[in-house]
């Protein structure tokens, strides 16, 4: 059976950086080498500095897929799925690899970044890197509770990854999205705490949800919890971070899901709202700046990446 990379289920962390790289042109013998390392590199510090609890994930970017591992592809594997409806915009940027790095001491995770970068060498250049930390008791800065919706214990799994009878090949997989918002924290504190808790569905001191008849259309619950045409929530994984410094504020939002298609049905009714043009109005106080698509692969699939490489 099939075996998860852990960081996807993994309960949050006090620290994460998140790595996203191009490949250089005819690397991709190299890259295949280095990536199915990295499991193993991740194990070793996490033995090594183990009251950390570090976590790893890598993931290959939609674009890039084919080029990297040109012998199959998931099956639900596509482009991210960019939006643009008034001022709304959810653009779309193409990275070839995602490593995220997430542990409880941030010392641990520089150690292990530049450790990653060290392997992947002059393959790669290194495009963004957000480091990124827990607010206050899992909040975003705009001071709400951040993914309380997020599955909880063995749900998670089932939520996240790909199940052998849907893509057997790819199973216990996983396909993710990115996107890193910057808010307009002077704009949003300019609003009373109850507009701010309109906006969003739910108080925010004590994190009680709102009644949905007592809920506006445009409340950001109303807009993110959905269900499918069977009456079933639509879930997905966030392992989202805050990030910032005293120039720029926002979240890092990172989703895990077994298909992509809930998170683009989850997007789509933020930025275009529903039939009558109730879209999400917390878009009001940030705006996302990057979006992308990978897939996170199994443990097993990258120990075995490489041999492509050198069929026996």
């Amino acid at each position: 059976m099939a075996r998860e990379q852990f960081g996807i289920c993994a309960e949050p962390n006090l620290h994460g950086n998140y790595l996203l790289f191009n490949v250089l042109d005819d690397k991709n013998a190299f890259i295949r080498a280095a990536i199915s390392r990295l499991p193993q590199l991740f194990e070793n510090y996490s033995e090594q500095f183990s009251e950390a609890n570090l976590i790893g994930v890598v993931a290959i970017g939609e674009a890039y897929w084919d080029e990297f591992y040109p012998i199959a592809r998931p099956a639900l594997l596509s482009p991210f799925p960019a939006m643009n409806r008034d001022d709304r915009v959810a653009p779309t940027n193409n990275y070839d690899i995602y490593i995220e790095i997430r542990s409880d001491r941030a010392d641990v995770n520089h150690i292990v970044s530049s450790k990653v970068c060290q392997l992947l060498g002059d393959s790669v250049e290194l495009i963004e890197q957000v480091q990124a930390f827990r607010f206050l008791d899992g909040r975003d800065l705009t001071g709400f509770v951040d993914g309380t919706e997020n599955p909880q214990g063995r749900h998670r799994r089932e939520v996240a990854l790909v199940k052998e009878q849907d893509d057997s090949f790819f199973a216990a997989g996983s396909y993710l999205h990115t996107q890193r918002y910057q808010h307009n924290l002077t704009l949003w504190n300019s609003l009373a705490e109850h507009e701010q808790e309109d906006v969003y569905g739910r108080t925010k001191l004590d994190n009680i949800e709102f009644p949905s008849d007592e809920k506006a259309l445009t409340a950001h619950t109303k807009r993110t919890s959905l269900k499918d045409e069977q009456g079933n929530s639509l879930e997905i994984v966030r392992q989202s971070m805050p990030y910032g410094d005293m120039k720029r504020k926002g979240l890092f939002f990172v989703s895990y899901c077994a298909s992509p298609k809930p998170f683009e049905t989850i997007l789509k009714s933020m930025v275009h709202g529903d039939a009558h043009g109730n879209s999400d109005h917390l878009l009001k106080y940030t705006q996302a700046e990057t979006g992308s698509a990978f897939f996170a692969p199994s443990l097993n699939f990258l120990s075995k990446v490489a041999d492509i490489d050198n069929p026996e």
